[in-house]
Parts: structure tokens; sequence; C-alpha cells
């Protein structure tokens, strides 16, 4: 069941029924026109990362600035993208299932798509499923550039896999994914630096075997929020999977510039609108928005604007928050908004996106591929 929508376009800011998913579309616009601006002069493309904002809107607005498609994790996200009209998808995971690829291979029949892989049973699966489609399936050969989570090892692991694609008339070798999630998150750019030059490394040594044998290596993904601007500059990545760079978080904004600073390329623009519900506690007040309404797996939210305020712990449908000691508590029925620590699992939780500008609701979006369903 669907949730009810909690605005309509030309309300105010104050009358959204809360909790609600908040995009500050001034600060997303931004951010979209600062990566276009960003990658343009490297000659790497951008293929945004649909799993955090799980929208066809948002994607085609992904586009029309330059990027070549986008990537998802799961063939239901790619079902919804090439539905709603994005032409070129990457699920830049592993799919394993013959229901599952089964489905990948009939969105080739309407869209440009590809999938990783890191085992050969893998590729028979996807041979078979794209055999039975009568198409031919891109495919990458996905390499563990450090993260130690999925991947074949760079070298000639990854080589004698992509041969076996290659070889295959049913699929295509389309390259190498080599993503290093992990180093998005070092706050100091020396860590971030030394994860991505190790990534660097094995990248382009792989790419370099691949020609050896003859095979051209079309796409070398990955990269981040974090660290785009790293592999930007590499001369060995092709293709950027920039997600949370739309929205940004309150984790994200915890990395930190050369000088110490938070790093400030993006602005926020992802809140939880959220309603005081009890300030019966003095020096405490509770929000209805908790786990269901904002995830804390990377930290808790931040209050927007208000450093004076913390919100300190999550129950169900209840949001702590203590104030500091000359601080005036929040009212009843008073809304803040929160800036989420993780936005990708935070999206996840809502139905819709309601666009607001000046302080007035502009739109409104579906979240159109959430949910735990693959």
């Amino acid at each position: 069941m669907l949730q009810t929508p909690p605005a309509i376009p030309g309300m105010k800011q104050d009358e959204i029924d809360t909790p609600a998913l908040v995009i500050d579309l001034d600060a997303f616009e931004y951010n979209l026109d600062t990566m276009a601006k960003l990658l343009a002069p490297t000659g790497v493309k951008l293929r945004a990362h649909a799993k955090t904002h799980k929208s066809p809107i948002i994607a085609r607005l992904q586009m029309a600035r330059g990027a070549v498609g986008n990537c998802v994790q799961k063939v239901a996200e790619a079902e919804v993208l090439a539905w709603g009209g994005i032409p070129d998808i990457l699920v830049s995971n592993e799919v394993v299932g013959a229901a599952k690829l089964a489905r990948l291979c009939a969105l080739a029949r309407i869209a440009k798509v590809a999938v990783c892989a890191d085992d050969a049973q893998q590729v028979s699966a996807i041979e078979a499923a794209a055999a039975d489609a009568g198409i031919r399936m891109t495919v990458l050969v996905e390499i563990d550039v450090g993260a130690g989570r999925c991947g074949v090892q760079p070298g000639p692991d990854a080589v004698a896999l992509a041969r076996r694609i290659a070889g295959s008339r049913h699929l295509i070798f389309g390259g190498l994914q080599a993503y290093h999630g992990s180093a998005q998150h070092k706050r100091t750019p020396g860590e971030r630096q030394t994860l991505i030059g190790g990534a660097v490394d094995a990248s382009r040594r792989t790419v370099e075997q691949l020609r050896q044998q003859g095979l051209d290596c079309p796409i070398v993904g990955g990269a981040g929020t974090g660290t785009f601007e790293i592999e930007a500059k590499s001369g060995v990545y092709t293709e950027m999977q920039a997600g949370s760079y739309v929205f940004m978080d309150a984790d994200y904004a915890r990395n930190l510039d050369e000088a110490g600073a938070p790093v400030s390329t993006f602005r926020h623009a992802l809140f939880v609108l959220s309603t005081v519900m009890s300030a019966s506690q003095p020096g405490i007040a509770v929000l209805d928005a908790g786990h269901k309404a904002v995830a804390v797996d990377s930290g808790m939210p931040t209050v927007w604007q208000r450093p004076d305020i913390s919100y300190v712990s999550a129950s169900d449908e209840h949001g702590k928050l203590t104030v500091g000691s000359e601080t005036a508590a929040p009212k009843l029925g008073e809304k803040m908004l929160l800036v989420p620590g993780h936005c990708d699992p935070t999206v996840d939780k809502f139905d819709w996106y309601v666009g607001v500008r000046n302080g007035r609701v502009e739109c409104l979006w579906p979240v159109a591929a959430r949910g735990g369903f693959s």
C-alpha cells in the first residue's frame, strides 16, 4: 500500500505532514550541476548510481546534464528505471538466480543493460539466460580493488574471466567494475588517496593484461561521492558511479579536505521533516521520526542548522532530542529538518519525495524503486 502523499504542490513547507522526505530543490540542482561541471574537463563520464535516489525522474535529470546512464544494484531497480525511460543501465552487482536473470534479459529489449560477474558459474548462468532470451548481454568483470567484498582478483584471474565472457556467442565483454566502497568514507584526503591509489594500480595492471590478450576494456567503472575526483584524474577510469552527491548526508559531511575542514563540494539537499510530538521532560524533545523514518546505520541524523540540539537515539516511531542548557527546548508541534546519517536507506523508507523551493512545495515525485524486493 502506498503511503498517503504528505503534501500537495503550493502548500507551505510547515504544512507538510510528517515524517516526510523533503528535497531542497535549489541545493539538489546545485549538486547536479556541480558534478557535471567537475567531470566535464576530465572527459570521464558519469554513470550515476540510482540506488541512492531510486527515481527515473532524478535519473533523467542526471542524464540531461550529461550522464551516460545509471547504475543500480538490483534487477527491480533496473526494471523501474527502464520502464521509466532510462536507456542505459548497469547492474553494478552480481545477479544470481534464473528468475532474476530472465527478468534482466527481458529488459534488454527496451534498454541497453549490463551486469557484473566475478565467477565463471555466474557467467554460465548469464549466458544461458541470454541464449534463452535470444539476446547478447554485456557483462563486466568485477575486480576486488581493496574493499574485500565482491570481485575476482585483479590481473590473471580477471583476464581469464573476461576471456570466458568474450568467447561466448551470447555475451559481450563490457569492461571492469572496480569500486572501492569503504574508501568513500575515510575521513582524511591522505587515507582516501592511498586506498584509491591501490585501486587505480590494480585496474591499470588488469587493463594492460587484457590488452595483451587482445581484449579491449571499454569501461572501467567505479568511484563514489567521496573519491570520484581521484579516479577521474587517474587516466584509467572511464565512468564514475557516484550516487550520494545528489543529496549528501551527515556521514559524507564528516569527510575532510586538505585544510582539515569538512568537504563542501556538494550541499545538503535531502531532509526528513519531523514534528515534535512530546516535550514533557526538561531538556528533551521527542520527534515523530524514528527507525521507520531515518536510517541510523551510519550514525544518528543531525538537526539542520541547530548544532545546539542533538538527535541522540531512535526507537520505532520516536526520535529523542537533547537540548543544550542555554537553548530553549523545541515546542510541542514544532517542525524540524533532519539530515540523515545515510541517505540511501533513508530514501528507501518513503514512497514520496516532497520538492520544496522558497518555503513552498513545488512537486511530489514517487520513490519508484524503493522496497526490499530484488
